[in-house]
């Protein structure tokens, strides 16, 4: 693999549910230090998309690599241990524990029985000043955060696992203007920090301020994939539509 060669490649994903066909030969490539936002309608396969990457669906047809290694995930767990991080839209945070206990939970450090608590909250705390997270305490419960330091709790623990190529499920799709304005800037973060960022995004206004390309799914197929400097927000909704041509390849029956 070279420094030209994309973190994480689909070749040909096709994944079927009896008849119907929710991913039908889906190629993508995501780059270190790059911002791919993957957008598209409801039923467009972004859905099936993520859950592929992320282990939780074993596509039918297809190939998927990791850093140029060919990769067959059977569980998320098999996913994360190739590198591949994913946070979902419901963030799996527990409100009543905090923040250090969330960013460790299933491997809390331990000596003997004993779990090591200080070892974690300093963990905790010198892993969120790395990626510029500003949480007051990391004793502080998850539920008396906002949206914003949620979601970027919730990102920081994905990372904090390994994981360099970030995937993020609608990551603003709760959040007001101020906690947006956070999430954006974690991001970047991670951008900067040379991680391979794929976010699935309704939010126009969030993807051509933070993607270097879009891909637009459709019908289960890519309808296009566009450099964001080279593209506008019309060209990217006809896209979605349809009312653009794309090289979407249609099925008779399908599933988002």
């Amino acid at each position: 693999m070279t420094a030209h060669d994309p973190s994480l490649e689909l070749v040909g994903i096709t994944k079927r549910f009896g008849h119907v066909s929710a991913l039908r030969e889906v190629d993508l490539e995501a780059y270190a230090g790059e911002i791919l936002a993957v957008v598209g309608d409801n039923g467009a396969g972004k859905s099936s998309l993520i859950r592929t990457i992320s282990g939780i669906y074993r596509p039918d047809e297809g190939m998927l690599r990791v850093d140029g290694r060919e990769q067959v995930f059977t569980n998320p767990a098999a996913a994360r241990a190739a590198g591949v991080a994913t946070v979902f839209q419901d963030l799996a945070l527990v409100e009543v524990l905090d923040v250090a206990t969330n960013m460790f939970i299933g491997q809390y450090p331990r000596r003997g029985p004993f779990v090591r608590r200080k070892a974690m909250e300093r963990e905790t705390r010198s892993f969120l000043d790395e990626l510029g997270v500003s949480v007051a305490s990391v004793r502080t419960e998850i539920g008396m955060l906002s949206g914003g330091q949620r979601q970027i709790v919730a990102i920081a623990r994905a990372m904090r696992t390994g994981g360099h190529i970030v995937l993020l499920d609608e990551p603003t799709a709760a959040l007001g203007v101020r906690e947006t304005a956070q999430a954006a800037d974690m991001i970047r973060t991670l951008r900067e920090r040379g991680n391979t960022v794929i976010i699935v995004s309704h939010d126009m206004s969030l993807v051509f301020e933070l993607a270097d390309r879009i891909q637009v799914m459709r019908l289960g197929g890519v309808a296009g994939v566009r450099r964001r400097a080279e593209t506008t927000r019309d060209e990217i909704i006809g896209l979605i539509t349809g009312a653009v041509p794309g090289d979407t390849r249609r099925t008779e029956a399908h599933l988002g």
